[in-house]
């Protein structure tokens, strides 16, 4: 039977014991057990997937997968505790792969001892490249390693499929505001807390756990700063220090946002604001629109965000819609901010609030589905451009009919290539003004099917004659009278 593992005799020795006394609250905090362990209860719970695989004594390769200040380093520790594991750790951003290597040989060491398989804790994992994820392949395939990556990325975009496909990923969930005041609750009365009584009011910790937005790292932080400001004011080691509310407010500067502008906050709440467009909640827009402004989220990717559903999910429901997200745009170019929050939040209610319809965007679609299957079709004859009068010889333009030559500036003739003749592409909603689109297109439609009973289109009558003449006249008299002046050019060099 393998050693047991004692103090000293693994790779690296594992401390659960609070830290030193000059290590931060939050690392002096630290749970020692996983019923210490506040949240999670999906993982650890007494019905958690990783409760039951440790109570089974084993302990699969995983990343943890959540916010800042969930526990992951945390719980990585305690999974290996439970296992009696060896546990060493690396993070990606200060490690390369002779680290890595390094790691290897001192695990193959531990189990031709009679140990048993390393956990490596790889913080940050989405910090390594390809290669150095793939050097971790062949270890965490036979076994020699037991990897726990922890990540506030996304593991399925972020971690190569390879090494992906050999680990569980679970997913830890930001704490709520009850799990985040029983740790600060647990730090204030605990012995491995503060080496003087800390007595925190009410006020005081209801803003300490609003502005900390699930992250018990970010809690003690601030509760920590706070009381050192409070024990400052009164040095007397034997009274208790009382923060108050305006020492946590001035410990934590300002909210403490749960936002990354590169991570996985930028995306969740980029999504919450488009679909509460999308939606037709101005309430929620406004707010996950002020999330991303006072996050430092840039505007200009805002506004391109508020242009694109005002085509996407409006369309020509409300044609307005794009016009003020542009003007949104302009105006960020032309004020920036502060003051372009207004024009910004101005074109997201306006856009939230309008007639909905991806008409357009399903017809441009159903459209590119096309061109993709059957490639760029040729161009019907009577629509191409007989620019020289030759060109006519070749079929170019021929038969073509001018609409403005008819009643209603319409005549029914082919447009799409041959092979598509037929196909609708553009159905327009009962949205907004795409009803009045659609009317037309109807009022078209019969006046096509009028036309053709009759066996042909009427004309227009009384149809305008040169001396007003049309663009193309003009532009046809201007060639020839460029080409007289260059004839005249050429006379005159050659006398």
């Amino acid at each position: 039977m393998p050693p047991r593992r004692t103090s000293g005799a693994t790779p690296e020795a594992l401390d659960l014991s609070g830290a030193s006394a000059h290590a931060p609250l939050a690392a002096r905090m630290r749970p020692r057990a996983l019923e210490e362990f506040e949240g999670q209860a999906h993982l650890v719970g007494e019905r958690g997937a990783l409760r039951r695989m440790v109570e089974r004594g084993h302990l699969a390769s995983m990343v943890l997968w959540g916010p800042p200040g969930v526990g992951k380093t945390t719980l990585a520790r305690l999974l290996a505790e439970a296992v009696d594991a060896p546990f060493m750790t690396l993070s990606a951003v200060m490690s390369g792969v002779a680290d890595v290597r390094a790691v290897i040989a001192r695990a193959r060491e531990w189990i031709e001892r009679g140990g048993r398989s390393t956990v490596l804790f790889l913080d940050e994992i989405h910090r390594f490249n390809k290669a150095q994820q793939d050097a971790l392949l062949p270890q965490v395939e036979d076994g020699t390693i037991t990897l726990i990556g922890a990540t506030t990325e996304n593991p399925y975009f972020e971690v190569n499929s390879a090494l992906l496909s050999r680990l569980r990923v679970f997913r830890l969930e930001p704490l709520s505001d009850e799990q985040v005041g029983a740790i600060v609750d647990r730090a204030l009365g605990h012995e491995r807390g503060f080496q003087r009584s800390v007595e925190l009011p009410a006020d005081a910790r209801e803003h300490l756990v609003s502005i900390s937005a699930g992250d018990a790292r970010a809690a003690l932080n601030v509760l920590e700063a706070a009381a050192a400001m409070a024990g400052a004011d009164d040095p007397d080691a034997r009274k208790p220090v009382s923060p108050s509310l305006e020492a946590v407010e001035t410990a934590a500067q300002e909210r403490i946002l749960a936002y990354d502008r590169a991570g996985d906050g930028h995306y969740g709440t980029v999504s919450a604001f488009i679909k509460s467009m999308r939606g037709n909640d101005p309430d929620a827009a406004l707010y996950w629109l002020a999330t991303m402004v006072a996050a430092g989220e840039d505007p200009r990717f805002i506004c391109r965000r508020i242009i694109i559903a005002a085509s996407e999910d409006v369309g020509n429901a409300d044609p307005r819609a794009l016009q003020l997200a542009v003007a949104a745009a302009h105006a960020l170019e032309w004020v920036g901010l502060p003051e372009a929050q207004y024009a910004m939040a101005q074109a997201t209610a306006f856009v939230t609030l309008s007639p909905k319809s991806d008409s357009v965007g399903r017809g441009y679609g159903a459209a590119m589905a096309d061109v993709m299957k059957h490639g760029s079709l040729p161009v019907p004859g009577h629509l191409l451009s007989a620019g020289h009068p030759l060109l006519k010889r070749h079929g170019f333009g021929v038969g073509y009919e001018s609409p403005h030559d008819f009643e209603g500036d319409d005549v029914e003739q082919q447009y799409l290539p041959d092979a598509l003749i037929g196909r609708r592409y553009y159905v327009p909603g009962d949205q907004g003004f795409e009803v009045t689109l659609a009317a037309r297109m109807a009022a078209r439609e019969e006046a096509r099917r009028a036309a053709r009973e009759e066996g042909r289109p009427p004309r227009r009558k009384n149809r305008a004659t040169p001396p007003t003449a049309g663009m193309g006249d003009a532009m046809r008299l201007a060639a020839e009278g460029r080409k007289r002046i260059a004839e005249k050019q050429t006379r005159d060099a050659g006398r």
